[in-house]
Protein backbone atom coordinates (compact mmCIF):
# COMPACT_ATOMS: atom_id res chain seq x y z
CA UNK A 1 0.00 0.00 0.00
CA UNK A 2 1.47 3.23 -0.78
CA UNK A 3 1.99 5.40 2.55
CA UNK A 4 3.72 8.60 0.90
CA UNK A 5 5.08 10.25 -2.38
CA UNK A 6 7.34 13.05 -2.54
CA UNK A 7 8.87 14.79 -5.49
CA UNK A 8 10.95 17.61 -5.95
CA UNK A 9 11.97 20.20 -8.91
CA UNK A 10 9.89 17.88 -11.52
CA UNK A 11 7.93 20.19 -14.09
CA UNK A 12 6.40 22.68 -12.39
CA UNK A 13 6.77 21.25 -8.59
CA UNK A 14 9.77 23.39 -7.98
CA UNK A 15 9.89 22.48 -4.47
CA UNK A 16 9.43 19.38 -2.43
CA UNK A 17 5.99 18.05 -2.38
CA UNK A 18 4.32 14.88 -0.40
CA UNK A 19 1.30 13.44 -0.81
CA UNK A 20 0.72 11.47 2.35
CA UNK A 21 -2.25 8.61 2.70
CA UNK A 22 -1.81 8.24 6.35
CA UNK A 23 -4.76 8.54 8.19
CA UNK A 24 -5.49 11.10 10.41
CA UNK A 25 -6.71 10.69 14.21
CA UNK A 26 -9.98 11.32 12.93
CA UNK A 27 -11.94 8.57 13.88
CA UNK A 28 -14.88 9.72 11.02
CA UNK A 29 -15.86 6.47 8.83
CA UNK A 30 -12.47 4.98 10.10
CA UNK A 31 -14.20 1.54 10.28
CA UNK A 32 -14.78 1.72 6.03
CA UNK A 33 -12.07 4.04 4.54
CA UNK A 34 -9.16 3.73 6.42
CA UNK A 35 -7.12 0.04 7.01
CA UNK A 36 -5.17 -0.67 10.28
CA UNK A 37 -1.44 -1.54 9.20
CA UNK A 38 0.11 -2.93 12.75
CA UNK A 39 2.65 0.09 12.35
CA UNK A 40 3.30 2.06 15.21
CA UNK A 41 4.14 4.90 13.43
CA UNK A 42 1.47 4.47 10.24
CA UNK A 43 -1.21 3.10 12.28
CA UNK A 44 -3.95 3.49 9.66
CA UNK A 45 -3.82 4.25 5.69
CA UNK A 46 -6.30 5.56 3.74
CA UNK A 47 -8.36 3.58 1.19
CA UNK A 48 -8.50 6.42 -1.23
CA UNK A 49 -7.52 10.09 -2.11
CA UNK A 50 -9.34 12.65 -4.59
CA UNK A 51 -6.43 15.78 -5.88
CA UNK A 52 -8.55 18.77 -7.18
CA UNK A 53 -7.35 21.88 -8.96
CA UNK A 54 -7.63 24.22 -11.19
CA UNK A 55 -6.31 23.30 -15.33
CA UNK A 56 -2.55 23.63 -15.45
CA UNK A 57 -2.38 23.77 -12.09
CA UNK A 58 0.28 20.84 -11.49
CA UNK A 59 -2.42 17.93 -10.74
CA UNK A 60 -1.40 15.91 -14.10
CA UNK A 61 2.29 16.93 -12.97
CA UNK A 62 1.93 14.99 -9.93
CA UNK A 63 0.23 11.93 -11.71
CA UNK A 64 3.16 12.21 -14.04
CA UNK A 65 5.81 12.44 -11.69
CA UNK A 66 4.76 8.90 -9.98
CA UNK A 67 4.73 7.75 -13.56
CA UNK A 68 8.38 8.84 -14.26
CA UNK A 69 9.39 7.61 -11.19
CA UNK A 70 7.97 4.17 -12.01
CA UNK A 71 9.49 3.95 -15.26
CA UNK A 72 13.05 5.02 -14.21
CA UNK A 73 13.02 2.38 -11.63
CA UNK A 74 11.42 -0.13 -14.50
CA UNK A 75 13.67 0.54 -17.31
CA UNK A 76 17.10 1.93 -15.74
CA UNK A 77 18.70 -1.30 -16.12
CA UNK A 78 17.27 -2.81 -19.02
CA UNK A 79 15.64 -0.10 -21.44
CA UNK A 80 18.52 2.89 -21.29
CA UNK A 81 21.14 2.11 -22.76
CA UNK A 82 24.57 3.57 -21.90
CA UNK A 83 25.36 7.37 -22.14
CA UNK A 84 22.05 7.82 -23.14
CA UNK A 85 20.11 11.01 -21.04
CA UNK A 86 16.77 11.11 -19.31
CA UNK A 87 14.18 13.39 -20.80
CA UNK A 88 13.38 14.79 -17.22
CA UNK A 89 11.69 18.31 -16.98
CA UNK A 90 13.30 20.35 -14.05
CA UNK A 91 11.58 23.38 -12.99
CA UNK A 92 12.51 25.96 -15.99
CA UNK A 93 10.88 29.30 -15.19
CA UNK A 94 14.01 30.18 -12.77
CA UNK A 95 17.79 29.44 -13.07
CA UNK A 96 18.58 27.99 -10.30
CA UNK A 97 16.08 24.61 -10.27
CA UNK A 98 16.81 24.04 -14.01
CA UNK A 99 20.14 23.48 -13.30
CA UNK A 100 19.36 20.89 -10.44
CA UNK A 101 18.35 17.61 -9.97
CA UNK A 102 14.32 16.22 -9.86
CA UNK A 103 14.07 14.34 -6.92
CA UNK A 104 11.73 11.27 -6.08
CA UNK A 105 10.67 9.51 -2.80
CA UNK A 106 8.37 7.11 -2.29
CA UNK A 107 7.04 4.79 0.88
CA UNK A 108 5.07 2.10 0.55
CA UNK A 109 3.71 -1.19 2.80
CA UNK A 110 4.29 -4.58 1.14
CA UNK A 111 4.06 -8.00 2.81
CA UNK A 112 3.89 -6.33 6.64
CA UNK A 113 7.68 -4.30 5.86
CA UNK A 114 7.63 -0.41 5.24
CA UNK A 115 10.17 0.73 2.39
CA UNK A 116 11.11 3.96 2.32
CA UNK A 117 13.15 4.00 -1.27
CA UNK A 118 14.40 7.13 -3.01
CA UNK A 119 16.58 9.05 -5.90
CA UNK A 120 17.83 11.58 -7.64
CA UNK A 121 18.69 12.67 -11.21
CA UNK A 122 19.82 14.87 -13.73
CA UNK A 123 19.30 13.92 -17.38
CA UNK A 124 22.98 12.69 -17.76
CA UNK A 125 23.07 10.16 -14.50
CA UNK A 126 21.82 9.29 -11.17
CA UNK A 127 23.19 11.51 -8.56
CA UNK A 128 21.78 10.08 -5.06
CA UNK A 129 19.75 6.81 -4.14
CA UNK A 130 19.01 5.01 -0.69
CA UNK A 131 16.73 2.50 0.43
CA UNK A 132 15.39 2.58 4.18
CA UNK A 133 13.86 -0.53 5.13
CA UNK A 134 11.27 -0.70 8.55
CA UNK A 135 10.81 -4.48 9.62
CA UNK A 136 10.78 -2.61 13.28
CA UNK A 137 10.29 0.63 14.95
CA UNK A 138 14.45 1.69 13.47
CA UNK A 139 15.03 1.76 10.01
CA UNK A 140 17.40 -0.65 8.66
CA UNK A 141 19.69 1.54 5.53
CA UNK A 142 20.32 -1.01 3.14
CA UNK A 143 21.79 1.12 0.83
CA UNK A 144 22.80 4.54 0.24
CA UNK A 145 24.80 6.00 -3.11
CA UNK A 146 25.90 9.46 -4.05
CA UNK A 147 27.73 11.01 -6.64
CA UNK A 148 30.82 12.51 -6.10
CA UNK A 149 31.49 15.56 -8.66
CA UNK A 150 35.40 15.96 -7.67
CA UNK A 151 36.37 12.10 -8.38
CA UNK A 152 33.31 11.86 -11.02
CA UNK A 153 32.58 8.46 -8.64
CA UNK A 154 29.82 6.75 -7.30
CA UNK A 155 30.00 6.53 -3.53
CA UNK A 156 28.47 3.39 -1.61
CA UNK A 157 27.01 3.01 1.71
CA UNK A 158 25.62 -0.74 2.54
CA UNK A 159 24.28 -1.71 5.96
CA UNK A 160 24.91 -5.50 7.24
CA UNK A 161 21.17 -6.03 6.88
CA UNK A 162 21.36 -6.14 2.70
CA UNK A 163 22.85 -9.86 1.51
CA UNK A 164 24.45 -10.76 -1.75
CA UNK A 165 27.15 -9.70 -3.76
CA UNK A 166 27.18 -5.91 -3.54
CA UNK A 167 30.07 -5.40 -4.88
CA UNK A 168 29.61 -6.81 -8.41
CA UNK A 169 25.85 -4.83 -8.81
CA UNK A 170 27.66 -2.14 -7.78
CA UNK A 171 30.50 -2.59 -10.57
CA UNK A 172 27.54 -3.37 -12.94
CA UNK A 173 25.46 -0.17 -12.02
CA UNK A 174 25.84 2.52 -15.03
CA UNK A 175 25.71 6.12 -14.02
CA UNK A 176 22.36 6.23 -15.64
CA UNK A 177 21.19 3.53 -14.36
CA UNK A 178 19.55 2.45 -10.28
CA UNK A 179 21.65 0.49 -8.13
CA UNK A 180 18.40 -0.94 -7.07
CA UNK A 181 17.04 -2.05 -10.54
CA UNK A 182 20.38 -3.52 -11.61
CA UNK A 183 20.70 -5.61 -8.70
CA UNK A 184 17.52 -7.09 -9.31
CA UNK A 185 18.58 -7.78 -12.78
CA UNK A 186 21.52 -9.45 -11.46
CA UNK A 187 19.26 -11.97 -9.05
CA UNK A 188 19.11 -9.71 -5.99
CA UNK A 189 15.83 -11.55 -4.34
CA UNK A 190 16.35 -9.43 -1.65
CA UNK A 191 15.47 -6.10 -3.49
CA UNK A 192 12.99 -7.73 -5.74
CA UNK A 193 9.98 -7.18 -3.83
CA UNK A 194 10.96 -3.63 -4.07
CA UNK A 195 11.53 -3.19 -7.62
CA UNK A 196 8.21 -5.45 -8.03
CA UNK A 197 6.13 -2.94 -6.56
CA UNK A 198 6.80 -0.56 -8.77
CA UNK A 199 6.24 -2.71 -11.75
CA UNK A 200 3.32 -4.97 -10.08
CA UNK A 201 1.48 -3.21 -7.58
CA UNK A 202 1.23 0.33 -9.00
CA UNK A 203 -0.98 0.60 -11.67
CA UNK A 204 -1.25 4.46 -13.33
CA UNK A 205 -3.77 5.56 -16.24
CA UNK A 206 -3.38 8.92 -17.63
CA UNK A 207 -3.29 10.44 -21.24
CA UNK A 208 -0.06 8.31 -21.53
CA UNK A 209 -1.14 5.09 -20.60
CA UNK A 210 -5.15 4.89 -20.70
CA UNK A 211 -6.71 1.82 -19.93
CA UNK A 212 -6.44 -0.56 -23.24
CA UNK A 213 -9.13 -2.98 -24.03
CA UNK A 214 -7.23 -6.00 -23.63
CA UNK A 215 -7.00 -6.61 -20.02
CA UNK A 216 -10.95 -6.40 -19.86
CA UNK A 217 -10.95 -8.99 -23.38
CA UNK A 218 -9.32 -11.23 -21.35
CA UNK A 219 -11.44 -11.27 -18.55
CA UNK A 220 -14.35 -11.49 -20.81
CA UNK A 221 -12.98 -14.77 -21.93
CA UNK A 222 -13.41 -16.47 -18.48
CA UNK A 223 -17.12 -17.26 -17.28
CA UNK A 224 -15.73 -15.52 -13.65
CA UNK A 225 -14.24 -12.35 -15.54
CA UNK A 226 -16.73 -11.82 -17.46
CA UNK A 227 -20.02 -12.22 -15.11
CA UNK A 228 -18.13 -9.88 -13.00
CA UNK A 229 -18.12 -7.30 -15.27
CA UNK A 230 -21.60 -7.62 -16.55
CA UNK A 231 -22.43 -7.33 -13.18
CA UNK A 232 -20.81 -3.99 -12.39
CA UNK A 233 -22.15 -2.68 -15.86
CA UNK A 234 -25.70 -3.37 -15.04
CA UNK A 235 -25.28 -2.27 -11.22
CA UNK A 236 -24.17 1.00 -13.20
CA UNK A 237 -27.31 1.50 -14.88
CA UNK A 238 -25.79 0.38 -18.54
CA UNK A 239 -28.17 -2.01 -20.17
CA UNK A 240 -25.64 -4.44 -21.51
CA UNK A 241 -27.07 -8.23 -20.84
CA UNK A 242 -24.41 -10.13 -22.14
CA UNK A 243 -21.02 -9.52 -23.92
CA UNK A 244 -19.59 -11.98 -26.64
CA UNK A 245 -16.11 -11.71 -28.38
CA UNK A 246 -15.90 -13.19 -31.79
CA UNK A 247 -12.41 -13.90 -32.57
CA UNK A 248 -11.31 -14.10 -36.76
CA UNK A 249 -8.39 -14.40 -38.27
CA UNK A 250 -7.19 -11.47 -40.30
CA UNK A 251 -4.24 -11.43 -43.18
CA UNK A 252 -1.41 -8.79 -41.68
CA UNK A 253 2.30 -8.20 -41.63
CA UNK A 254 5.28 -9.14 -38.96
CA UNK A 255 8.59 -8.12 -39.15
CA UNK A 256 11.26 -10.25 -38.68
CA UNK A 257 15.01 -10.03 -38.27
CA UNK A 258 17.34 -12.79 -40.15
CA UNK A 259 20.29 -13.00 -37.46
CA UNK A 260 22.49 -15.08 -40.40
CA UNK A 261 21.64 -12.18 -42.81
CA UNK A 262 21.76 -9.05 -40.82
CA UNK A 263 18.57 -8.15 -42.60
CA UNK A 264 14.61 -7.48 -41.44
CA UNK A 265 11.56 -8.57 -43.90
CA UNK A 266 8.23 -8.05 -44.22
CA UNK A 267 6.38 -11.61 -43.58
CA UNK A 268 2.59 -12.27 -44.69
CA UNK A 269 0.87 -13.89 -41.35
CA UNK A 270 -2.50 -14.36 -40.25
CA UNK A 271 -3.43 -12.32 -37.18
CA UNK A 272 -6.20 -12.53 -34.73
CA UNK A 273 -8.55 -9.63 -34.14
CA UNK A 274 -11.34 -9.60 -31.26
CA UNK A 275 -14.60 -8.36 -32.01
CA UNK A 276 -17.04 -7.46 -29.00
CA UNK A 277 -20.60 -7.35 -29.33
CA UNK A 278 -22.86 -6.23 -26.91
CA UNK A 279 -26.19 -7.91 -26.13
CA UNK A 280 -28.86 -5.14 -24.77
CA UNK A 281 -31.96 -6.51 -23.66
CA UNK A 282 -35.36 -4.31 -22.71
CA UNK A 283 -39.07 -5.90 -22.29
CA UNK A 284 -39.94 -4.71 -25.68
CA UNK A 285 -37.16 -6.08 -27.42
CA UNK A 286 -33.12 -7.01 -27.74
CA UNK A 287 -30.38 -6.03 -30.31
CA UNK A 288 -26.80 -6.56 -30.76
CA UNK A 289 -24.48 -3.61 -31.15
CA UNK A 290 -20.53 -3.33 -31.92
CA UNK A 291 -17.83 -1.63 -29.42
CA UNK A 292 -18.57 1.23 -32.18
CA UNK A 293 -22.01 1.84 -31.15
CA UNK A 294 -21.41 2.30 -27.67
CA UNK A 295 -21.14 5.70 -25.67
CA UNK A 296 -17.59 6.89 -25.21
CA UNK A 297 -18.46 6.69 -21.77
CA UNK A 298 -19.52 2.82 -21.91
CA UNK A 299 -16.42 2.15 -23.85
CA UNK A 300 -14.20 3.96 -21.03
CA UNK A 301 -16.27 2.36 -18.19
CA UNK A 302 -16.12 -1.20 -19.64
CA UNK A 303 -12.09 -1.16 -20.44
CA UNK A 304 -11.68 0.54 -16.62
CA UNK A 305 -13.83 -2.11 -15.63
CA UNK A 306 -11.62 -5.05 -15.96
CA UNK A 307 -8.10 -3.51 -14.50
CA UNK A 308 -10.13 -2.21 -11.31
CA UNK A 309 -11.58 -5.39 -10.76
CA UNK A 310 -8.41 -6.98 -10.89
CA UNK A 311 -7.29 -4.48 -8.75
CA UNK A 312 -9.50 -4.91 -5.61
CA UNK A 313 -8.94 -8.31 -6.09
CA UNK A 314 -4.95 -8.00 -5.93
CA UNK A 315 -5.44 -5.31 -3.81
CA UNK A 316 -2.94 -2.99 -5.73
CA UNK A 317 -3.14 0.89 -5.80
CA UNK A 318 -4.62 2.36 -8.27
CA UNK A 319 -3.46 5.94 -9.88
CA UNK A 320 -5.84 7.99 -12.19
CA UNK A 321 -5.40 11.12 -13.82
CA UNK A 322 -9.13 13.24 -14.09
CA UNK A 323 -11.04 10.02 -13.42
CA UNK A 324 -14.42 12.13 -14.38
CA UNK A 325 -13.76 11.95 -18.19
CA UNK A 326 -16.78 10.35 -20.26
CA UNK A 327 -18.05 9.51 -16.73
CA UNK A 328 -20.73 10.49 -15.01
CA UNK A 329 -20.26 11.41 -11.75
CA UNK A 330 -22.57 8.62 -10.56
CA UNK A 331 -20.48 6.15 -12.07
CA UNK A 332 -17.61 8.03 -10.45
CA UNK A 333 -19.15 7.79 -7.00
CA UNK A 334 -19.57 3.76 -7.53
CA UNK A 335 -15.89 3.19 -8.74
CA UNK A 336 -14.85 5.37 -4.95
CA UNK A 337 -17.26 3.95 -3.28
CA UNK A 338 -15.48 0.45 -4.31
CA UNK A 339 -12.45 0.97 -2.91
CA UNK A 340 -13.76 2.58 -0.09
CA UNK A 341 -16.19 -1.27 1.05
CA UNK A 342 -13.84 -3.03 3.11
CA UNK A 343 -16.60 -6.25 2.37
CA UNK A 344 -15.52 -5.51 -1.73
CA UNK A 345 -11.85 -4.41 -0.76
CA UNK A 346 -10.41 -6.96 1.20
CA UNK A 347 -6.85 -6.95 -0.14
CA UNK A 348 -6.56 -3.36 0.73
CA UNK A 349 -6.60 -1.86 -2.91
CA UNK A 350 -6.06 1.76 -2.83
CA UNK A 351 -7.41 4.40 -5.40
CA UNK A 352 -6.08 7.87 -5.87
CA UNK A 353 -7.28 10.46 -8.48
CA UNK A 354 -7.51 13.62 -9.57
CA UNK A 355 -10.97 15.68 -10.89
CA UNK A 356 -12.51 19.09 -11.54
CA UNK A 357 -16.20 17.10 -10.34
CA UNK A 358 -17.13 19.24 -7.57
CA UNK A 359 -19.78 17.40 -6.36
CA UNK A 360 -18.11 14.70 -4.71
CA UNK A 361 -16.85 17.03 -2.36
CA UNK A 362 -20.50 16.85 -0.18
CA UNK A 363 -21.78 13.34 -1.36
CA UNK A 364 -22.64 11.85 1.55
CA UNK A 365 -19.76 9.64 3.32
CA UNK A 366 -17.56 9.85 0.16
CA UNK A 367 -14.15 10.99 1.59
CA UNK A 368 -13.19 11.88 5.06
CA UNK A 369 -11.60 15.50 5.05
CA UNK A 370 -7.73 13.83 5.55
CA UNK A 371 -8.78 12.22 1.78
CA UNK A 372 -9.03 15.81 -0.16
CA UNK A 373 -6.17 17.79 -1.62
CA UNK A 374 -5.83 20.00 -3.85
CA UNK A 375 -2.96 21.77 -6.27
CA UNK A 376 -2.58 25.27 -6.67
CA UNK A 377 0.03 27.58 -9.16
CA UNK A 378 1.14 30.69 -7.32
CA UNK A 379 2.95 33.53 -9.13
CA UNK A 380 5.98 32.22 -9.84
CA UNK A 381 4.15 29.20 -11.51
CA UNK A 382 5.24 26.65 -9.05
CA UNK A 383 2.65 24.31 -8.21
CA UNK A 384 2.16 23.73 -3.86
CA UNK A 385 0.24 20.23 -3.01
CA UNK A 386 -1.66 20.70 0.04
CA UNK A 387 -4.58 18.64 2.13
CA UNK A 388 -8.17 20.07 2.92
CA UNK A 389 -7.30 19.41 6.65
CA UNK A 390 -5.11 22.46 6.59
CA UNK A 391 -8.36 24.65 6.93
CA UNK A 392 -9.73 22.61 9.85
CA UNK A 393 -13.05 22.69 8.25
CA UNK A 394 -16.56 21.19 10.44
CA UNK A 395 -17.82 18.02 9.47
CA UNK A 396 -20.47 19.16 8.41
CA UNK A 397 -18.93 22.01 6.19
CA UNK A 398 -20.35 22.27 2.46
CA UNK A 399 -17.10 22.01 0.82
CA UNK A 400 -18.10 22.01 -2.57
CA UNK A 401 -19.28 25.89 -2.06
CA UNK A 402 -16.29 26.64 -0.06
CA UNK A 403 -14.31 25.14 -2.64
CA UNK A 404 -15.89 27.35 -5.32
CA UNK A 405 -15.73 30.20 -3.38
CA UNK A 406 -11.94 30.26 -3.14
CA UNK A 407 -11.69 29.29 1.00
CA UNK A 408 -9.28 26.29 -0.24
CA UNK A 409 -7.90 27.66 -3.11
CA UNK A 410 -7.08 25.67 -5.97
CA UNK A 411 -8.82 27.62 -8.34
CA UNK A 412 -8.14 29.24 -11.98
CA UNK A 413 -7.72 32.95 -11.84
CA UNK A 414 -10.45 34.10 -14.25
CA UNK A 415 -10.45 37.55 -15.68
CA UNK A 416 -14.02 39.68 -16.75
CA UNK A 417 -14.91 39.34 -20.27
CA UNK A 418 -14.85 42.87 -20.79
CA UNK A 419 -11.15 42.50 -20.60
CA UNK A 420 -10.82 40.56 -23.49
CA UNK A 421 -10.28 41.76 -26.79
Amino acid sequence: MLVEFRVKNFRSLRDEQALSLVASKDKTLSDTHTLSTGFNAVPALLRSAVIYGANAGGKSNLIKALQYMRGVVTESATVIQPGQTYGVQPFRLDSKSSSEPTEFEITFLLDGVRYQYGFALTPQRIVSEHLLVYKAFKPQRWFERSYDPDTGKDLYEFGTALKGQKNVWEGATRPNSLFLSMAVQLNSEQLRPVFDWFLNQLVIFNELTPPTPHFTVQMLRQAEGKKAICNFLTAADISIADIDIVTRKVPGQELHFDLAAGKTEVRSQEMEENELRFHHATEHGKAVFGLADESSGTRNLLFLTGPVLDILKKGLTLVIDELDTSLHTMLVRRLVKLFNNPALNTGGAQLVFTTHDTSLLDAPDLFRRDQVWFVEKDREQASTLYGLSDFSPRKNEARERGYLMGRYGGLPFLRDLEHIH
